[in-house]
């Protein structure tokens, strides 16, 4: 009987420590998925408080009663605004303490000083800043960053362009303003007809970088579901119904949709507000604009888009461009237009390999503005 008890017994303590080490494994894996409570990361920061106000008070010259701040401040990061309240009183009772152990600070160094609680205090105060408003974005520091670099490659994705066939060359250049990874313009293309047909939407949304940044990422998903889904003639239609409907305060965009047959080389522009294409004529060596007529994105309904038609010759190359490559405040658009063409002739001997970035760099490296080009080629 009593082997049987000791045996029951261990079984016991055997489940309950593998239900305690799963429980805390879960509510760990939660806390940094950002799903759980916080409690694990208050409980180990409660615990440093008294270790370092013990410290100061041991070593005070070595462990100030300034270290409370790193509590603090790891605080601002991992807990929420209301456990981080819990915390600054468990830091301010250690600096009482602390106080009443060493002295007055005017009997000698490493005492607790105004200029340690103005600090432990300012520290305390921006931390809750951070708590606060990472509690009403939603999204935690530890899954901030990862979403932002998911949503940035999954934008990079989606405004890559599909593969060519033989005898066509395809590239492009995406710089934001203000060097950041998000911007206010982008792309979206798909072969569409059974492959035989190339579709490219190349957009700039009103505003710049950070601003335009978030309306550029709802209308790049939109535009991207649409295009293929609707005959060529009704995207820009469909897309500015999609932009009216939003209602916003800057509202507007334009945007250039480029019809590519793939085995003839005719192409047709349907335009909303944006600049003109540049075609190169091979044989000729000279760049034509191809302006398409239309209205701007979301300004009003029942908006009319009238194409321009062309057509890419062997050796030929048709350019697509946002205004931050071209226009500036110390030159209007048409000098920037020349100046890029300019720089594009250098790229013709080479087949216009890697030349889209490279021209952003020319024309617009310090521009304070989105920049996005698009260069197709029809290999000679």
């Amino acid at each position: 009987m009593a082997r049987g008890a000791a045996d029951s017994y261990t079984a016991r303590m055997r489940k309950a420590t593998h239900r305690a080490r799963t429980t805390l494994r879960r509510s760990g894996v939660d806390y940094f998925r950002g799903d759980g409570s916080d409690w694990i990361a208050l409980a180990g920061l409660l615990l440093t408080v008294p270790a370092i106000a013990w410290g100061t008070i041991l070593m005070p010259v070595w462990c100030t009663p300034a270290a409370l701040v790193l509590p603090i401040v790891a605080g601002g990061l991992l807990l929420r605004p209301a456990s981080l309240l819990g915390l600054y009183a468990a830091a301010a009772l250690a600096l009482i303490v602390e106080s009443l152990v060493l002295g007055p600070y005017t009997e000698g160094p490493a005492r607790v000083t105004p200029g340690t609680v103005l600090v432990v205090a300012a520290c305390g105060f921006f931390g809750l800043l951070i708590a606060q408003f990472r509690a009403r974005v939603g999204v935690p520091w530890r899954r901030g960053g990862t979403m932002l670099f998911d949503l940035r490659e999954r934008i990079r994705v989606q405004s890559a362009l599909p593969r060519l066939p033989q005898g066509w060359h395809r590239e492009m250049a995406l710089r934001p303003a203000g060097g950041q990874s998000f911007s206010g313009d982008f792309v979206v293309a798909a072969r569409t007809n059974g492959g035989r047909t190339l579709e490219v939407v190349l957009t700039d949304v009103s505003g710049k970088g950070m601003d335009a940044a978030s309306r550029a990422l709802l209308l790049s998903g939109a535009f991207g579901g649409l295009l293929g889904s609707l005959p060529p003639h009704g995207f820009l239609p469909a897309a500015n119904g999609y932009l009216l409907r939003q209602d916003w305060d800057e509202g507007f965009a334009t945007s250039v949709h480029l019809v590519l047959d793939l085995d003839s080389g005719d192409y047709e522009l349907l335009s909303a507000g944006h600049l003109p294409a540049l075609q190169l004529h091979a044989g000729s060596g000279r760049w034509e604009e191809q302006a398409a007529e239309g209205p701007l994105l979301g300004v009003y309904e029942g908006a009319q888009f009238d194409p321009v038609k062309g057509t890419l010759s062997p050796g030929d190359v048709l350019m697509l461009f946002t205004d931050g490559l071209v226009e500036a405040n110390d030159r209007d658009i048409a000098e920037g237009m020349d100046r890029l063409t300019g720089e594009a002739d250098r790229y013709v001997a080479t087949g216009f390999e890697g030349a889209a970035w490279h021209l952003i760099e020319a024309v617009a490296k310090d521009v304070n503005d989105d920049r996005a080009l698009l260069l197709i080629r029809r290999e000679p």
